[in-house]
C-alpha cells in the first residue's frame, strides 16, 4: 500500500458536507430465548436490554463525523418518538439537523430487531420488524427539504446522497439540488437503492452502485471486471456523471470515467465478519476525499481500506482516520514507497505518533550492506514499531574521508538494498556531515548504532537524551565491517573465514585440491 495514501488521510482536513436521504433508527432487543412459548410453537425471548443505533443516511452522517467531517443532514421523520431518540443520537455525533423535516402523515422508519442467545451459544437474530413508509414524501414536504439545505449550498465542500427507497430521495428533490450543486462546482455522490432505480441521479457527479444495483440499472449480468467496466460506461453515459465507483464486494472497485478510462483497484483479502454497513463506509470515504480533491484512483484505494475495516468488525463500527492510517502502514510496502523525503517520513512519524507507536532510528554509510548491519537492523527493529535509517549522501561520504573509491554504491542503490530488508520502515538520505538534522527533525524514541561504540560515542546522543529519548549502541558480528570486507576483497588481509568449499574453485584457489578431469 502506497505511502502517500497516508499523506491523502492526513491532509483531509475537515471538510464540511451534506447528507440527504432516507434517515433510519435501528432497535435492538437482545435476550434469553429460554424456551418455548406454552401458547403456540414459538420461542420466548426474554428482554435483557435495548440499544438504538443509526441506520441508513443517518448511519453515513455517523460515519463522516468520525471520520472528522463537519456534517449537515437532510431528510424526513415522523412526528413520533422515534423521531425524537433519532434526531438526539444525530446530535450526539455533532451532526448539524436543520434539513431534518417533520412528517406527520408517515411514521419515522424503524428496524427492530430480536436478538436471542441461548445459554453459553453467541446471540442470533430472531426476527426484524420493519416499521416504515415507502410512498414518496408529498410535494409540500419535497419543497420545505429544499428550502431547509438550498440557501445554505455553498456552506458544503460535497453532497452525499444515501437512497434507501424509502420515498425521500425523489426526482422532486434531488434534481434541483444536483443541478444547482453543479452550477456551484460542488460534488454530488449518490448511493442509489437495491431496486436498481438511479435515474434520478442524472447530472450527479458520481454514483456508488454494488455488483447488484449495477446489474439492475443496466440490465446486465455483473460477473467480471469486464462486464463491470462495461456497466459503468453506460451509466455514465445514459446519467451524465463525471466518473462512476462499481463496488464489487471482495474483488475491490471497478472505477470508469465518462471520458472512458477504466481502472481496476482490487482489495487486501480480509476475514468477513459482517457486510453490515460496508455500503455506507464506502460512500463516507468517498465522499470525504472527494470534498478534499483527492483523486479518484486513491479515493477507490481508501474506500477499499474503509471498507475492508468494516467488515471486519460486527455490526455498524464508526473508523477514525486513526484506524484507516494504521491499517495503511500495516499493508504491503514496497520498496519505492520506504525511500522518502526527510519531510515526507516526518509526516508519517507523526502519525505513527498518534497511534502510540515507538519510533527507532540508526545512521550511517551502508556502503556495503553485509550481514553484520542485517543483524543490528533487525536488532533495532525489535526495539521500537517503526525503525527509520537515515544514510549519508554520496558527497557526504567524500567529505568523511573514506577514500577516493567511496562510496562504493551510490546512494540509490544503498537506499535499496537496506529498504528491501522487512526491519526497515523508512530510508532517509542526509546530506551534511553528521544526522543531526534529520534527528532534530524526527526526535526517535531511540537512536541506535551498530558497532563497538560508548554511548557518548554516538553522534547525536546529547541531542537524543535532552529531549527524554535513549541512546542504545548494538554491538557488532565479529570480523565483519564495511572497512573489512574491502580489504580482503583487495587482498590486504587474509580473511578470518574462508568460503564454502562449494563456492570456490580449485582451479584458482591453492588451498583446495586440484580437480581431475574426468
Amino acid at each position: 500500500m502506497s505511502y502517500h495514501l497516508i499523506d491523502a488521510v492526513e491532509g483531509l482536513g475537515e471538510p464540511r458536507l451534506l447528507v440527504l436521504g432516507d434517515l433510519i433508527l435501528d432497535r435492538y432487543i437482545w435476550g434469553d430465548a429460554e424456551r418455548i412459548s406454552q401458547e403456540a410453537p414459538v420461542v420466548t425471548l426474554r428482554e435483557e436490554r435495548q440499544e438504538v443505533r443509526l441506520g441508513g443516511a443517518a448511519n453515513v452522517a455517523q460515519m463522516l463525523c468520525g471520520l472528522n467531517a463537519e456534517v449537515t443532514v437532510a431528510g424526513v421523520v415522523g412526528a413520533d418518538a422515534d423521531a425524537q431518540v433519532l434526531r438526539r443520537q444525530l446530535e450526539k455525533i455533532g451532526a448539524d439537523c436543520v434539513g431534518v423535516v417533520d412528517d406527520p402523515s408517515r411514521p419515522t422508519t424503524v428496524k427492530q430487531r430480536y436478538l436471542g442467545h441461548a445459554p453459553h451459544r453467541h446471540p442470533h437474530q430472531m426476527l426484524r420488524v420493519d416499521r416504515e413508509t415507502r410512498e414518496a414524501v408529498s410535494a409540500e414536504v419535497a419543497d420545505e427539504i429544499r428550502r431547509s439545505i438550498s440557501s445554505r449550498l455553498s456552506e458544503f465542500d460535497a453532497i452525499l446522497i444515501s437512497d434507501y427507497a424509502k420515498g425521500v430521495c425523489t426526482a422532486e428533490v434531488v434534481g434541483p439540488l444536483i443541478e444547482q450543486a453543479r452550477k456551484a462546482g460542488i460534488p454530488v455522490l449518490a448511493d442509489p437503492p437495491g431496486s436498481g432505480v438511479g435515474s434520478h441521479f442524472a447530472g450527479a457527479t458520481a454514483i456508488t452502485p454494488n455488483r447488484v444495483e449495477t446489474g439492475r440499472m443496466t440490465g446486465r449480468s455483473i460477473s467480471t471486471v469486464d462486464e463491470a467496466f462495461a456497466a459503468g460506461e453506460q451509466l455514465c453515459r445514459e446519467l451524465n456523471l463525471d466518473h462512476i465507483y462499481v463496488t464489487l464486494d471482495s474483488d475491490g472497485i471497478a472505477l470508469v470515467q465518462a471520458d472512458g478510462r477504466r481502472e481496476m483497484h482490487p482489495t487486501r483479502k480480509r476475514e468477513v465478519c459482517d457486510i453490515t454497513g460496508a455500503g455506507d463506509m464506502v460512500i463516507s470515504m468517498i465522499g470525504l476525499g472527494l470534498a478534499a480533491g483527492i483523486s479518484t484512483g486513491d479515493l477507490c484505494k481508501l474506500a477499499n481500506v474503509a471498507g475492508g475495516l468494516e467488515v471486519e468488525q460486527i455490526g455498524v463500527v464508526t473508523l477514525s482516520r486513526e484506524e484507516i492510517i494504521a491499517d495503511l502502514l500495516h499493508g504491503a510496502r514496497s520498496v519505492e514507497d520506504k525511500v522518502a523525503e526527510l519531510s515526507h517520513v516526518k509526516r508519517h512519524i507523526s502519525a505513527r505518533r498518534k497511534l502510540g507507536q515507538r519510533i527507532v532510528m540508526t545512521n550511517g554509510c551502508f556502503d556495503l550492506l553485509h550481514v553484520g548491519h542485517v543483524g543490528y537492523l533487525e536488532q533495532a527493529a525489535r526495539e521500537g514499531d517503526c525503525l527509520v535509517v537515515a544514510i549519508n549522501s554520496d558527497e557526504s561520504i567524500r567529505g568523511l574521508g573514506k577514500g577516493d573509491d567511496r562510496p562504493i554504491f551510490d546512494q540509490q542503490h544503498r537506499s535499496t538494498m537496506l529498504a528491501a530488508l522487512e526491519a526497515v520502515d523508512y530510508v532517509v538520505v542526509f546530506g551534511e556531515a553528521t544526522p543531526h538534522a534529520v534527528i532534530d527533525a524526527l526526535q526517535p524514541d531511540m537512536l541506535v548504532k551498530g558497532g563497538t561504540y560508548a554511548k557518548e560515542e554516538i553522534v547525536g546522543w546529547e541531542m537524543v537524551e535532552a529531549y527524554g529519548g535513549t541512546v542504545k549502541p548494538m554491538g557488532e558480528t565479529p570480523g565483519m565491517s564495511t572497512t573489512r570486507i574491502l580489504q580482503r576483497i583487495r587482498g590486504l588481509d587474509t580473511p578470518d573465514v574462508l568460503p564454502h568449499p562449494s563456492a570456490r574453485d580449485t582451479k584458482t584457489d591453492p588451498t583446495l585440491p586440484e580437480r581431475k578431469a574426468g
